[in-house]
């Protein structure tokens, strides 16, 4: 058995301890969009501390908990905070929680985050689905051997976000007149904010929105044979004629503030599924 299937056996044995169900539907909760968890009928709670080989998230709104419960009568788990790049993690460290994921049933995987908003048709708070994406993060978590049992060497990535999910998401927003838009994320390293000339060049190279996540998660979901749905919020106006400073208490205020549309969306998605 291969070192990365090792440790992923090891943390499934403890949350077997809590819980022997399949979850065939997998959450991951960006910054300050924790509430969805409210909606889920929560049957068990780990914190990442108790898993091994599970990294602690060190940014405030995430809280750091694997949650197992029910929603529409579905099983699902929901990572209540999520860890990035910036934080000193490496790629495998990022997503490991997704590999373990796969092996408690996840065949489908939502994914929230809050971004900066490039496209001048974009304001802030609202909320767009993710239809590709483009990685200047500077490093893949598939970078190294390739574990053939988890998934292939060289993945197709044609299709990152479910085109089905997206147009379900899309009819439910409709239904609830919910505006949504849809574009390509990029993600940079962080921690810092980008600066005038940044928000440009990734303008200009095809990005709608801009953020610190969300695409390692999508890389090894997709190497795993998943389906992802990609939702981000937009927290704040990236605009280099008009930029002006933010702070992370505006960006989470914002994210706050948005949230029930994104919550009602992923709920109806996951009752339709």
């Amino acid at each position: 058995m291969s070192s990365l299937k090792q440790k992923i056996e090891e943390t499934l044995s403890v949350i077997r301890n809590h819980t022997e169900e399949n979850y065939p539907i997998g959450i991951i909760l960006g910054t300050g969009l924790g509430g969805l968890v409210k909606e889920i009928n929560v049957n068990h709670q780990i914190e990442y501390g108790d898993l091994p080989h599970f990294p602690l998230s060190t940014v405030e709104s995430h809280h750091g908990k694997l949650i197992f419960g029910t929603s529409s009568g579905k099983n699902i788990v929901a990572m209540q905070g999520r860890f990035h790049f910036y934080e000193g993690y490496a790629m495998q460290q990022i997503t490991y929680p997704v590999r373990v994921m796969k092996y408690l049933g996840v065949k489908t995987l939502l994914v929230s985050n809050a971004c900066g908003g490039m496209n001048p048709q974009y304001r802030k708070g609202d909320i767009m689905l993710m239809v590709d994406h483009i990685n200047l993060l500077g490093d893949n978590p598939l970078i190294g051997k390739n574990e053939d049992e988890l998934g292939p060497r060289f993945p197709d990535m044609s299709e990152p976000y479910s085109l089905e999910l997206i147009g379900i998401a899309e009819k439910v927003a409709e239904e609830n007149k919910i505006k949504v838009q849809k574009g390509v994320y990029v993600a940079v390293p962080g921690p810092n904010l980008e600066t005038k000339a940044e928000y440009k060049f990734l303008r200009e190279i095809g990005a709608d929105v801009v953020g610190m996540s969300t695409i390692p998660e999508n890389i090894v979901a997709n190497h795993m044979g998943m389906k992802v749905l990609g939702i981000s919020i937009v927290t704040d106006e990236c605009f280099p004629e008009t930029l002006k400073p933010v702070n992370v208490e505006e960006i989470i205020a914002t994210a706050v503030t948005a949230e029930p549309k994104m919550t009602l969306i992923m709920k109806e998605v996951i009752k339709r599924l």
